[in-house]
């Protein structure tokens, strides 16, 4: 009988994981928009309806599946992510109430974090034991949820594993408009290190981690190269014939930017790959951003 697999958080990473895995698993699609319920069974899955900010709704998870792939973001405040806590209460009261079931916990979770953990590395290169300092909320809230999940691993028993994610990319996930608005990319002197992950080579790794991560293990979901961010928007803008963004310092470019877009440029790393090559024998079909973006008719 195939062991069922919960998806929390079924978006577009999610989707492309159902495909990989609807016949090797049957899959659960935690999702909060009903109307993507008709897509998904399509393609596969099981919909559940639920929103990860009311705990009153996600009764039904509780003994539903052996694998989870942990995909939901936390919230857009605070430095706390209370989404992870609702699904860590919820699957607890369940712990608690029927102890002696088997199927009362999962065997094994899969927490999808981001590279933002690390801070600002000031372009050194990252590997998994290097120490998080989170300079923004968004990445506290994920310091914070990883936090929770490596625990509850540690306490339940749970294959609790984390991997850490940069820029995801695909033909559909591109900076096309903020290529034709004629936005700005730091000069290269000045400018950062950035990684990438091509969309389905990430969902690829998902799948890997569901049979050959470690307990407590982290992981870096990355490609074989990072780049300065002013290169990847040349290179996009190069494939879709659209002009090349200006240049300028990054002091020009505090007065043109918004806040968002500015902490991104604020941070400059390159993370290393190693270990999923090493301990998974993980092979990238998109090494690299020139690899998975390629020149097309504009």
């Amino acid at each position: 009988m195939r062991k069922r697999l919960l998806i929390v958080g079924c978006g577009d990473v999610g989707s492309r994981l159902v495909k990989q895995l609807h016949l090797r698993y049957r899959i659960v699609a935690l999702i909060r928009d009903r109307t993507q319920a008709p897509v998904l069974r399509a393609l596969g899955a099981v919909p559940l309806v639920a929103d990860l900010d009311d705990p009153r709704t996600l009764k039904r998870l509780v003994g539903l599946a052996q694998l989870v792939v942990y995909l939901a973001p936390p919230p857009s405040q605070g430095v706390k992510d209370s989404r992870t806590a609702h699904v860590i209460a919820t699957l607890g009261q369940y712990q608690r109430a029927l102890p002696l079931l088997e199927r009362s916990l999962p065997q094994r979770l899969i927490y999808i974090s981001t590279s933002g953990v690390y801070g600002n590395c000031a372009g050194e290169q990252v590997d998994e034991t290097r120490t998080t300092q989170a300079q923004t909320a968004r990445a506290q809230r994920r310091v914070d949820a990883e936090a929770q999940w490596r625990e509850w691993g540690r306490l339940t028993g749970v294959t609790v594993s984390i991997l850490r994610v940069p820029g995801i990319y695909a033909a559909d996930r591109l900076p096309l408009e903020r290529l034709k608005r004629g936005l700005p990319a730091i000069r290269d002197e000045e400018d950062g290190f950035v990684n990438h992950v091509h969309a389905d080579d990430l969902a690829r790794m998902i799948a890997v981690a569901l049979t050959r991560a470690q307990p407590g293990r982290i992981y870096h979901a990355v490609d074989d190269k990072p780049q300065k961010m002013g290169e990847y928007f040349d290179w996009v803008a190069k494939c879709y014939g659209l002009p090349l963004p200006p240049r300028v310092s990054r002091a020009e470019a505090q007065q043109r930017l918004s806040a968002v877009m500015l902490s991104f440029m604020g941070e400059s790393r390159r993370l290393t790959n190693r270990r999923i090559k090493q301990e998974w024998g993980f092979r990238l079909r998109y090494p690299t951003v020139f690899d998975g973006i390629v020149p097309t008719q504009a």
